[in-house]
């Protein structure tokens, strides 16, 4: 299991798979290196780097409180430097665009370009909330065929997702065990989340606002309550950017939607 080691000790995993341009593809809050499962097929004449944050997925739990954006990034970045790489690509689902905004601000020389899925500089109150309800908690569902079920009536904007989709979604991010599902990360990730809310919002369009000059891509689900319209509008308004806008999507898209893949197609393109 390829990992590497973070400059505080934590243990973090990663795939690398390809030869060619780097991407490092970063997911998103809650989620590990098999959100890139769908998309991966699409992208096979890239180098796709993947990590699982500190505490998701195959990662070392770490304290708490280094369970933020900066400290993510600096992870990003330790794993490139890991993997002898000096530029990279950033695809970011949610959190994982967050942090390559961040980057674009203090370490922009690392970076080649940055394709964004389903997030921007404003977050939408409602996607939050939603958030908020579920984060750090196991599923009340017992069984990957209960999860499966249940994830098909409560996922908010998806339309004519195939239930074998959902199968996968819940195998990718929960254990089934005899107790019941139990997601794959630390559920002190909550009290991270948490806290950072109870903070003013900080104004994130400066960090959009760095990613000026680099190839850059804006995917957002059509029916999605973290990323508004307004907000994908004004985003898309910037010199460089491809913006594509999936149908029958909420957050995130999959990345295997035909909308999603030609624009990903462009920017690698753009990138090369």
């Amino acid at each position: 299991m390829p990992e590497f080691v973070a400059g505080d000790g934590t243990r973090l995993h990663y795939t690398d798979e390809g030869v060619g341009l780097p991407v490092l593809a970063l997911a998103g809050l809650t989620r590990n290196t098999r959100d890139f499962d769908y998309v991966a097929p699409h992208l096979a004449d890239v180098r796709l780097i993947r990590m699982d944050y500190r505490g998701r997925g195959r990662s070392d739990w770490a304290d708490p409180a280094t369970y933020t954006i900066p400290q993510e990034g600096q992870d990003a970045l330790a794993l490139l430097n890991h993997l002898g790489i000096e530029r990279a690509a950033i695809l970011g689902t949610s959190r994982g665009g967050l942090i390559a905004m961040m980057l674009a601000a203090v370490a922009k020389g690392r970076l080649i370009g940055v394709a964004l899925n389903d997030v921007g500089p404003e977050i939408a109150p409602e996607g939050l909330e939603v958030i908020k309800g579920y984060i750090g908690r196991n599923p009340r569902q017992r069984s990957y065929a209960e999860a499966a079920e249940a994830r098909a009536g409560f996922m908010t904007g998806f339309e004519g997702v195939p239930m074998a989709r959902w199968r996968e979604e819940v195998e990718r991010h929960y254990e089934e065990t005899e107790d019941g599902l139990v997601i794959r990360y630390d559920p002190k990730l909550r009290d991270a989340v948490l806290e950072a809310g109870a903070q003013p919002a900080p104004d994130l369009w400066p960090l959009f606002d760095a990613l000026a000059g680099l190839p850059l891509c804006l995917i957002r689900g059509a029916n999605s309550n973290l990323l508004s319209p307004e907000t994908a509008d004004e985003m898309a308004r910037r010199p460089d950017m491809i913006h594509a806008e999936v149908p029958g999507r909420g957050h995130v898209p999959f990345l295997d939607e035909p909308e999603a893949v030609a624009a990903l197609r462009k920017w690698i393109g753009a990138l090369a």
